[in-house]
């Protein structure tokens, strides 16, 4: 008996249409506008696909006004044919209309196949209800996808296990050939997917093969549930429609794409827009299952050492206020006076400094905010150690263990060898923002926000010194002292090779030092506490304690300074480590502790 579904009941109001037709089509950008107007005009809302090889339409809206723009489309002789599937539902399963031009009005891949050219037999639904209560013996194959299968399909009917129908030429593959030359019905939704995989399987060697004609939605209407267990899925808001082509009341995950019954949607684990019963992740594991991706994004962006493979590097310099009115070439040697003055002179007349693109001259006098470009053609920069460790992430904060060498920010010889960099390639689309610094030679905690508003709460907490911050240290020498209180000043201004010193009229800075344990080899295990943040303030204030941190290439015993600033990879390390952090997180409000695990020096 014919299904009476596709007469609309007094109730309702919407009528859905799904129409397929493969025709060679031209004129596509005029075409879909003009049916853009004509949908604009019916208020009708739902997707049509227009391609070179046809159309693919799933329209809704008032019976009426659906009707006159299936009527209209038919006018145009291509569409004379057009047949369609309605059903109708009480509300618009549709949020709004989309006409879009694709290379596919079904996406399959396979070039060889034309359906506007030659399909497959057409099985009428009425034909295979009949055979069906005969018991001919067929193969029943549904070539729909796995979340499609899972609501309902034919009795007895095989599966491909396919994600998406672009998988079928791959898994036709693994079909076996029917016994006694069965014949094989193939079926989908509306028919659109069984006019491309009948030639394929024809081409495959399949000997008789026939498509559903207008596949499970057809065969309802004509034939109702027989033979046929569950719901068909669709792909609008209803879901899912029953044999009688009523919306059967179940819902989609929008995480996962499942469908879900009313038991799923009940369940602890459903939480609308976000997960259901079926891909649900305990919050713990999948926040580990974050950090460890992440992680293995750090680690492939450092292993590539992105700052030697050769490349061309701009740099901008820009003036601050104290060295406003200088000089620019006593200006280059100030901001970075361990490059050297000569090798500023050199860059100068080479024109490698420059305003606006443009060659300046080494005596023009600089003004506050002005920014200059430093080229650097062919710039490889050092080795560096790229073993940066993941700490902690949550939506406002990432905090790492830093390794070394690895300078935080570019300069100097440093660009893209830096933790900034590396950390902004593996966090694309992101501008993580450094709260703090540590120098290239020490390791340990670092600190970086995500978002504009998180850094605005933290930065100032480092600004008033409202962070706790401890480190340990290795030093020359055996102190006499067992806890201190370093308070001498040290200058702001850097001296040769970028060494700070202490200076009776410099900046006030603050330490409180400890000695946690001796060892036989003269050097001692120090806990440093900064009150104050001065640049290399730990190092510097050490160094005129007379225990310099061992390891240390600029701040050397005796009180004897070194020549170069950052260590080479492979050299010994220096013993100075970042091992903890306290500070009030943005997010919760309460203070919260970071902190990274204690090299081997501090114990061997």
């Amino acid at each position: 008996m014919k299904n009476p579904g596709a007469v609309a009941p007094v109730e309702t109001s919407i009528l859905n249409v799904a129409a397929y037709q493969f025709v060679t089509l031209d004129s596509l950008p005029e075409r879909r506008a003009e049916l853009q107007r004509l949908c604009a005009e019916g208020d009708l809302r739902g997707t049509i696909l227009l391609s070179p090889e046809g159309i693919n339409l799933f329209i809704a809206g008032i019976p009426g006004a659906v009707r006159n723009f299936i009527d209209t489309l038919r006018k145009d002789p291509v569409f004379a044919d057009l047949e369609t599937k309605d059903s109708y539902s009480g509300k618009q399963p549709f949020r709004r209309m989309l006409v879009r031009l694709k290379r596919e009005i079904i996406a399959f891949g396979v070039e060889s196949i034309r359906p506007q050219e030659r399909t497959s037999p057409k099985l009428p639904a009425k034909q295979l209800r009949k055979w069906l209560d005969e018991g001919r013996p067929i193969r029943m194959l549904d070539v729909r996808n796995d979340y499609e299968v899972e609501l309902g399909t034919f009795r007895g009917a095989e599966q491909l296990h396919i994600g998406h129908f672009r998988d079928f030429p791959r898994a036709i593959e693994q079909f076996s050939q029917p016994a006694n030359d069965q014949p094989i019905v193939m079926f989908c939704t509306g028919g659109i997917r069984c006019e491309k995989a009948g030639p394929l399987m024809e081409q495959a060697g399949f000997s008789e093969v026939y498509q559903l004609d207008g596949g499970i939605l057809k065969y309802f209407e004509e034939c109702g549930g027989e033979h046929y267990d569950g719901s068909c899925f669709v792909f609008d808001g209803r879901v899912a429609l029953d044999s009688d082509l009523k919306p059967t009341g179940d819902l989609l995950c929008f995480a996962c794409q499942a469908v879900l019954s009313p038991e799923d949607v009940s369940s602890d684990r459903f939480l609308m827009g976000k997960h259901c019963p079926n891909c649900y992740q305990d919050p713990e594991e999948s926040h580990r299952q974050q950090l460890a991706e992440r992680q293995q994004r750090i680690r492939a962006v450092g292993a590539e050492q992105p700052g030697m493979q050769p490349y061309d590097n701009i740099r901008e310099i820009f003036v601050p206020r104290r060295l406003s009115g200088m000089p620019l070439i006593d200006f280059l040697h100030a901001w970075h006076p361990s490059t050297g003055r000569d090798q500023w002179s050199q860059w100068l007349g080479e024109e490698r400094i420059t305003f606006q693109r443009r060659a300046v001259s080494a005596d023009l006098r600089v003004k506050e905010g002005q920014g200059f470009e430093h080229h650097m053609p062919d710039t490889v920069e050092p080795e560096i150690n790229p073993d940066v460790i993941l700490l902690h992430e949550d939506q406002s904060l990432v905090v790492v263990d830093k390794p070394a060498p690895l300078p935080v920010h570019p300069s100097g010889r440093f660009n893209r060898n830096t933790l900034s960099y590396i950390l902004g390639q593996a966090y694309p689309n992101e501008k993580l923002r450094v709260a703090h610094r540590l120098d290239a030679n020490t390791t340990g905690v670092v600190l970086l926000c995500r978002k504009y508003h998180p850094a605005k709460f933290v930065q100032p907490q480092f600004s008033n010194h409202q962070v706790d911050k401890r480190y340990v240290a290795r030093v020359h020498g055996h102190p006499a002292w067992q806890q201190i209180r370093c308070e001498a000043s040290i200058s702001p201004h850097p001296a040769e090779v970028g060494a700070r010193v202490v200076d009776s009229d410099g900046q006030v800075a603050c330490t409180e030092l400890k000695v946690l344990q001796l060892f036989p080899d003269q050097t001692a295990l120090i806990s440093a506490i900064p009150i104050t943040g001065r640049t290399n303030q730990i190092r510097v204030h050490l160094w005129h304690l007379g225990h310099s941190v061992v390891g240390d290439p600029l701040y050397l015993p005796d009180h004897q300074h070194g020549l170069v600033q950052t260590l080479s990879v492979g050299q010994r390390p220096m013993c100075l480590h970042a091992a903890s952090l306290t500070l009030v997180h943005p997010d919760t409000k309460l203070r919260a502790t970071f902190e990274a695990p204690l090299p081997a020096w501090t114990t061997s």
